[in-house]
């Protein structure tokens, strides 16, 4: 009994610990969301090739929305809102952030993703990103743990990526991203650091064409600038609940993914969109989704086939 005791008293403070520190974890992804001025700033800075012909920086900027949509103790998703001249509203980026998640998928190549598994030890204490495209369609995963040390609050990461939509369709210099992620909170509000390798994979190696630096500042804005954004997520949440229900159906199958980039001319987010606007004030989320997947099966290679519900 005594021995017993000792152990419990042994492992009281790394409990209390380790439940103090998911509270700042889970604080930390909560004060990611709000309205934001974003300022987006991309320049490239090395390349081993002596001949490299750099590509000019990028940048731009907007305000952009960021609205919880699913608050747990164990997953929390974030969905990315611009709204451009206070009125026009572009689904955006979203950002899904689970806790010990083994089960993820890794970006391979040419719009194909492989499924990963973590053992329980690599992933105690850690979070996954998971982030996605404006279809909800994967873009890239890693997993880590957040850091609370020096009054400073980050979580950063490793993962490989296809091409940013700023550059996939201006480039076949290279197929792979390797992005070292580092999203940091401010007093401002929060900024996602950004150093890239962007890598010609083939042939089971790869080659190093040129690295960037980005620098996305997300800046708190008054509430009123993201109005638009609110209005429009609350006419179309439920039919994007729908969308990601069945994205679910397919990562479930923990099957390696590929898709194709366009169908009839035709990507994937053209489709869905224009669903979006055909079941829009007539909202039957079984009739939804049957559609969405017969949109999405159009776009996955392999055997992977959706069934009809």
């Amino acid at each position: 009994m005594k021995q017993l005791t000792m152990i419990m008293l042994l492992l009281s403070p790394a409990l209390v610990w380790a439940q103090k520190s998911k509270k700042q974890d889970i604080a930390s992804i909560k004060a990611m969301t709000g309205c934001y001025k974003v300022y987006f700033n991309f320049a490239e800075t090395f390349s081993p090739q002596r001949d490299y012909e750099y590509h000019d920086n990028y940048a731009s900027h907007a305000y952009e929305y960021v609205a919880l949509i699913e608050d747990g103790s164990d997953k929390l998703s974030l969905q990315h809102l611009l709204v451009i001249r206070d009125t026009m509203v572009i689904k955006h980026w979203r950002q899904d952030w689970i806790f010990q998640d083994t089960d993820l998928y890794t970006y391979d190549k040419d719009k194909t993703w492989k499924p990963v598994t973590l053992s329980k030890e690599e992933a105690k204490g850690q979070w996954t990103q998971e982030v996605y495209q404006v279809d909800d369609s994967p873009r890239y995963e890693g997993s880590s743990s957040w850091i609370h040390v020096d009054g400073r609050n980050y979580w950063e990461n490793t993962t490989d990526a296809p091409l940013p939509r700023r550059e996939y369709t201006k480039r076949d210099d290279y197929n792979v991203m390797v992005r070292r992620n580092r999203q940091e909170i401010t007093e401002e509000g929060w900024v996602h650091e950004q150093d890239n390798d962007k890598v010609l994979r083939a042939d089971g190696s790869d080659k190093l064409i040129a690295q960037e630096k980005g620098m996305n500042n997300y800046n708190k804005a008054d509430e009123s600038k993201c109005a638009a954004a609110k209005t429009w997520w609350a006419e179309n949440g439920a039919f994007w609940a729908d969308v990601r229900a069945v994205w679910a159906e397919v990562f479930d199958t923990r099957k390696t993914l590929a898709f194709e980039t366009k169908v009839d001319e035709k990507h994937l987010y053209e489709r869905l969109f224009a669903l979006q606007d055909d079941f829009k004030g007539d909202h039957d989320s079984e009739k939804t989704k049957a559609e969405i997947r017969k949109a999405i099966q159009l776009y996955i290679k392999g055997d992977i086939q959706l069934a009809s519900k």
